[in-house]
């Protein structure tokens, strides 16, 4: 039996640089119980993921909303290409469809779970620190979604007020824009996709779309936090150029060399890592899968995010070549400097011996 309704809260970090699964798993096999994130509706071949992330069972948390006492299931998925998602599962099991969106509203933005994201996450420094060591996670910089899960379609939820988090007389145009991403399978379920969250209608549970969902919003993230690691040091570059041009020539070119290998090291890395996450998933034969896939990425703003990206990209790849450039002038003056330094000393060597 699954719960009549449930609302999975979402956190998602990035841990800034890649992690191996394999020794994690390794590592915690004696403590802990793992698995490995899979598919179980669709063939083997449908939907394939090159690394699946490894997924963990937390500590379960205990708030209190309205006077009324709740317990959390806590799972955190941890990805190879650095990245963790924290999820709070609330569930109760044969309550009517209508206490989904009272429930709802009682956690709307998140409201009162910053606490228990915070515990959450020290538990998955914890676990992560036989592997990545003392490496920090930025607490304060994360993306959030809120999955809300139902078995029956009911005329009690208002999935516009589910998906805004609010009680209003929403206009037309309100509700058009809010439903206009949403997909069915079959004449009893919905998928409904919005910015930040997401509603699935299903008499089954949809644990392959709940992933599926999860995995678009953790490669949003991913793409967020290397657009914002690429502007710094775009600033960095920035700067480290305009204090190059105030040095001497030889130390100048010095600098631009430093900078250099700098940049194509950045510019690779960034490069590598895009590419990992934009290939998180393949989705080949089930057509149904591969377009709420694809509708979560365009909800989310992955392509937005992927053209921000490759802008930045060129711009150090400009600046790379502009430093190169400059080198070879630099190196160019500096051989013919030579050039003339020797012609000089050939004169004044030879002019005595023409005098006499």
């Amino acid at each position: 039996m699954i719960p009549t309704y449930a609302i999975r809260f979402y956190r998602i970090y990035d841990v800034g640089e890649e992690i191996d699964l394999v020794a994690l798993e390794k590592a915690l096999a004696s403590s802990m119980a793992i698995a490995r994130t899979g598919f179980v509706r669709v063939r083997p071949t449908s939907m394939t993921m090159e690394e699946p992330p490894l997924l963990l069972r937390l500590q379960p948390a205990y708030a209190e909303v309205s006077g009324i006492g709740c317990t959390f299931t806590v799972v955190t998925r941890v990805f190879d290409f650095g990245a963790v998602s924290i999820c709070l599962i609330y569930e109760e099991l044969g309550a009517p469809a209508s206490a989904l969106q009272e429930a709802a509203f009682c956690f709307a933005g998140h409201e009162g779970l910053d606490p228990h994201f915070s515990a959450a996450l020290q538990q998955v420094r914890a676990i992560l620190s036989p592997i990545v060591g003392d490496r920090s996670i930025d607490q304060d910089f994360y993306d959030d979604y809120t999955i809300y899960l139902s078995e029956r379609l009911d005329e009690s939820i208002d999935p516009v007020a589910l998906l805004l988090g609010e009680k209003a007389d929403f206009s037309p145009e309100i509700r058009q824009e809010t439903l206009r991403n949403q997909l069915s399978y079959a004449k009893d379920d919905r998928a409904i996709l919005s910015w930040n969250g997401a509603i699935l209608i299903s008499s089954q549970p949809p644990s392959d779309l709940i992933e599926l969902i999860e995995f678009a919003a953790v490669q949003v993230l991913e793409l967020r936090f290397y657009d914002r690691e690429l502007s710094r040091q775009m600033e960095k570059m920035y700067d480290d150029i305009e204090l190059a041009d105030t040095l001497f020539w030889y130390s100048k070119i010095r600098q631009y060399r430093s900078l250099m290998k700098v940049l194509m090291r950045t510019q690779t890395e960034v490069s590598e890592i895009i590419e990992k996450v934009n290939n998180l998933i393949k989705v080949t034969d089930d057509v149904y899968y591969a377009r709420v896939y694809a509708m979560a990425l365009q909800v989310l703003r992955s392509q937005q995010w992927t053209e921000s990206l490759n802008r930045r990209i060129g711009i150090i790849r400009e600046n790379y070549r502009m430093l190169s450039d400059e080198v070879d002038v630099q190196h160019s003056n500096f051989l013919e400097w030579i050039v003339i330094i020797l012609i000089a000393i050939e004169v004044v060597l030879f002019l005595p011996s023409v005098l006499h």
